[in-house]
């Protein structure tokens, strides 16, 4: 069974419907459901440090305490972390590799 991932991101449908895309791939070790669940991750945008649902999910995830990643939505783009972020936490690049990585664990 594929790890289970909560994600939480500033509303780009781009990058959530990427998301989905990655996971029915054969090879993904994840799914995407539309629950909170074991691993979150959080999917940074332009806006993500506006989006108040976001700061909330991730400031959820940190007094859990869960283990947690932020991954850059757009290679070409700022993308902002949200307010709730720890100045330590490092935005990783959406890559294959990285998202295999991050879910496996490495950080």
């Amino acid at each position: 069974m594929a790890n289970r991932v909560f994600t939480s991101y500033d509303y780009d449908k781009a990058l959530k419907d990427l998301l989905i895309v990655q996971a029915g791939n054969p090879d993904s070790p994840f799914e995407v459901h539309g629950w909170s669940i074991k691993e979150p991750s959080v999917v940074c945008g332009k806006h993500t440090h506006t989006a108040k649902g976001v700061a909330i999910a991730l400031k959820i995830a940190q007094d859990e305490p869960m283990e947690y990643f932020l991954l850059k939505g757009y290679a070409s783009k700022v993308c902002t972390k949200p307010t709730t972020a720890t100045a330590g936490d490092k935005t990783y690049d959406w890559t294959w590799r990285n998202l295999n990585l991050l879910i496996g664990g490495a950080r």
